[in-house]
């Protein structure tokens, strides 16, 4: 068949690679000018199962709240006037129960889980370089008070086939030498060995390279402006360059997923949230972290990449603009200067902002639409590198008529 995939995106391209391994005439189309150029660009690189915690908990309302009048929040909130945007933040409000945080937080490992094994196997297969670093991530936590909370909170993850460690200070310096000098700041952390980082976007790149090299087309700078639709099904993708025919079409394009789905009957629950990333070169500095991890005081994640470091913080509820200023990286500029002063040279870092589309339950949407032939593979939210691998494969099951490798319970879109 010929498999019409709508987005390069980290998504987008696993999806790519999935529908080629099955043996599809495989076509990409892309907005930007290369693959994984907007969300995907500079993510934070960690692939985390041990941290798909749901967004929507009991505390996040309140967190929100301040963020009005505190600018330090990890969730910051903006008003907005967008009705979107207020029926979004309605449901997300929704699921901000102990209940609902619970269940999609088992959803959400579940899925993550899944997609490290893929995950492997892709790499295995294609033997694509992204500066990848296994050895686990470390959680850090100051107070020995929020490391026992988060104890006993990683069980919903322990119980679901997550392995997760509680260190000591000690313990935290062993597995990453460059924290010794700060151990005494830290009551400890969480230390999930299975988990790992790399870079998203250089895997992003490499796996298109391999897929050209097989013949999947990839058509960027292009824009999908609609479907040409004839009774149940898709006849053909809207650009502003054409008209693409297709056999099957996958919907991978993150934030801009719901525009299109409205044009067939579909209200997607997707809404932009915006981080804030820095990478700053290692140049010759002698003491850079040698494993990924996450400062939970701050919410502030780093990973090293060959010789750069990527620093990642913030989800601010602000509509689809992506600008940003020098204060919006204090937080994390200081939390890294404090973690690892010598671990890269933080005055000449570069910065970007971007969109995680996330849905108000923090699962992607995957699966049939009400087009038999088009399908939905978006709404990863923070969490597109980690659950890409698996949620490609299981939309290409889908696609094929296979039964699903894991439950899609709550990852269904409405019709």
């Amino acid at each position: 068949m010929k498999a019409l995939v709508l987005g390069a995106g980290i998504v987008g391209i696993t999806t790519a690679y999935e529908l080629y391994r099955d043996g599809h005439e495989v076509t990409v189309i892309d907005r930007e000018a290369e693959p994984a150029a907007f969300t995907s660009f500079s993510n934070a690189g960690l692939f985390a199962p041990a941290h798909a915690y749901a967004w929507s908990s009991p505390a996040a309302p309140g967190i929100l709240l301040r963020s009005l009048w505190r600018g330090n929040q990890a969730l910051r909130f903006k008003f907005s006037t967008d009705p979107r945007f207020w029926k979004w933040m309605w449901r997300f409000w929704g699921e901000c129960t102990d209940e609902r945080a619970a269940l999609n937080t088992t959803r959400k490992v579940r899925l993550c889980n899944y997609s490290l094994s893929v995950f492997h196997e892709t790499v295995r297969q294609t033997g694509i370089e992204f500066d990848g670093r296994t050895g686990g991530l470390l959680y850090l936590y100051r107070s020995p008070k929020a490391l026992a909370a988060a104890s006993a909170k990683s069980r919903i993850l322990a119980d679901h086939g997550c392995r997760i460690e509680t260190l000591d200070p000690q313990s935290v310096a062993a597995r990453d030498p460059a924290l010794a000098t700060v151990r005494e700041k830290l009551a400890g952390a969480l230390y999930a060995p299975d988990d790992e980082s790399g870079d998203c976007r250089m895997f992003a790149l490499g796996m298109a390279d391999w897929l050209k090299a097989r013949g999947v087309v990839f058509k960027y700078k292009t824009t999908v402006t609609g479907f040409d639709v004839s009774g149940d099904r898709i006849a053909a993708v809207l650009t502003d360059k054409g008209r693409e025919e297709v056999d099957v079409a996958v919907l991978c394009l993150g934030v801009y997923s719901p525009h299109l789905a409205a044009q067939i009957g579909h209200d997607l629950p997707i809404y932009p949230v915006k981080g804030y990333a820095m990478t700053a070169p290692i140049a010759g500095r002698n003491n850079p972290p040698s494993i990924g991890g996450v400062d939970e005081e701050s919410l502030v994640a780093y990973a090293p990449y060959g010789d750069r470091v990527r620093v990642t913080a913030t989800a601010e509820f602000s509509g689809y603009g992506r600008s940003h200023q020098p204060r919006d990286f204090r937080t994390m500029i200081a939390a890294m200067q404090e973690l690892f002063p010598d671990g890269a040279d933080w005055s000449k870092a570069s910065y970007w902002a971007g969109l995680r589309p996330m849905t108000p339950e923090g699962t992607p949407i995957l699966g049939p639409s009400s087009k038999k032939n088009l399908w939905f593979n978006t709404g990863q939210g923070h969490m597109g590198w980690t659950m890409s691998h698996g949620a490609a494969r299981v939309t290409a099951d889908l696609i094929a008529g296979k039964q699903s490798a894991i439950s899609l319970d709550g990852m269904r879109a409405a019709t």
